[in-house]
């Protein structure tokens, strides 16, 4: 019987993976795709200071970015350039193929083409059924399967209170410019549309993508219209775009029974933007940590794996919050309330605020400090203030 078994092999799955295996417990993944790293979901912007302190081989970045352009829905704009490089794009098939091999490295076991189909939790141990596969005994299981939630709402662990839908494809693009950032019912309700520039040794790329509340292949097609001729895409009619939920916010509970949720599984994600790898592989390492601690004295009950709740929102309940916070009050703006916000963004103080308090990932200090700011309030609010 494994001591642990890992439903997903992403950053979370294998980030718990190597450092469960290095504390000398049995491990294996099970990952559903081939390879893994395929096939991409996110847009692959990763803070530079996270890269480093991973220490991952170079070859996983593929560019930096330091400007980007936030488009307001009545179509003016303004560019923001960071003093130094905050975040990078990476190559999601090297980057994950580099924490698989240190996961296998430490002594976890990665099963590649192995799709999980059922997780049933006894008072002795999990079973886990596999496709085409004997099923397998673990004594406790991590699900790392990302933004599926069939397996949460079996167990009891529920669906993301908040989400949205994405769409995104990267594409060929002989002129690809800074990151652009769009906002508006028309091109991305209740979230943005995005166009990151992507530097491969094959050429340029585009990595082009939608958050919206609904329809999101709809509103892809938009944005690619915006930016199909001034970046020079290349597009086949075969090529559709990877479409996926989108959580903004945690599950129910993200422990039970010999079970915890680790990442996009457990919808821990920046509410703000989406991005999830950062939490990813922070929320593996701490599961990883709180069930080493478990398994030693053999108590995997749910009192005894509440820990691991208790330990993530010890560390990010706050920044969650405030980014929930803002988000709350950003999905009720019309546009014109947004094209007010940008106008102040460029006339009234915003930016510097910006510069002062925001960091890749952590939202938590600018959010506070942009509440304070009473222009923005005004703008913020106004809808709200009025309805009430």
């Amino acid at each position: 019987m494994l001591d642990a078994a890992i439903v997903g092999g992403g950053p979370g799955g294998l980030s718990a993976a190597r450092r469960l295996a290095a504390g000398g417990w049995s491990v294996t993944v099970f990952e559903e795709h081939d390879r893994v790293g395929t096939p991409v979901h996110c847009t692959g912007v990763l803070a530079e200071d996270v890269i480093a302190s991973m220490d991952l081989p170079a070859e996983s970045i593929l560019n930096p970015l330091a400007t980007v352009r936030f488009v307001a829905p009545a179509g003016h704009s303004f560019d923001y350039t960071t003093a130094t490089t905050e975040a990078v794009v990476i190559d999601r098939e090297t980057f994950d193929s580099a924490l698989a091999r240190r996961a296998e490295s430490a002594g976890a076991t990665l099963v590649r083409g192995a799709r999980v189909i059922a997780i049933e939790p006894s008072d002795d141990g999990v079973t886990i059924s596999l496709h085409d596969r004997e099923p397998v005994r673990a004594r406790s299981v991590i699900l790392a399967c990302g933004a599926n939630y069939a397996f949460q709402k079996r167990l009891g662990l529920g669906m993301p209170s908040t989400f949205l839908q994405s769409a995104q494809l990267e594409l060929p693009a002989d002129r690809p410019g800074d990151v652009e950032i769009h906002f508006g019912s028309e091109i991305a309700p209740k979230g943005f549309a995005w166009a990151v520039p992507v530097k491969r040794s094959s050429g340029n790329y585009a990595r082009i993508g939608v958050m919206a509340d609904a329809d999101a292949g709809v509103y892809f097609s938009r944005m690619l219209a915006r930016v199909r001729d001034r970046w020079a895409v290349a597009v086949s009619d075969a090529m559709t775009p990877r479409r996926r939920m989108l959580p903004l916010a945690s599950v129910k509970r993200t422990y039970a029974d010999r079970v915890l949720a680790v990442g996009d599984a457990a919808g821990l994600v920046k509410p703000t933007t989406g991005g999830g790898i950062y939490y990813s592989v922070v929320s593996g390492e701490i599961a990883a940590e709180v069930l080493g601690r478990r398994l030693a004295v053999n108590d995997l009950s749910a009192g005894a794996l509440r820990e691991y709740e208790e330990s993530w929102r010890e560390r990010f309940q706050s920044e969650f919050t405030a980014q929930l916070a803002l988000r709350f009050v950003a999905q009720r703006m019309r546009d014109t309330d947004i094209d007010a916000l940008f106008t102040l963004a460029t006339t009234d103080g915003i930016l510097p605020l910006v510069r002062q308090k925001a960091r890749f990932n952590r939202h938590r200090d600018f959010i506070l400090a942009l509440l304070k700011h009473q222009p923005a309030r005004r703008a913020l609010f106004g809808r709200l203030a009025s309805s009430a």
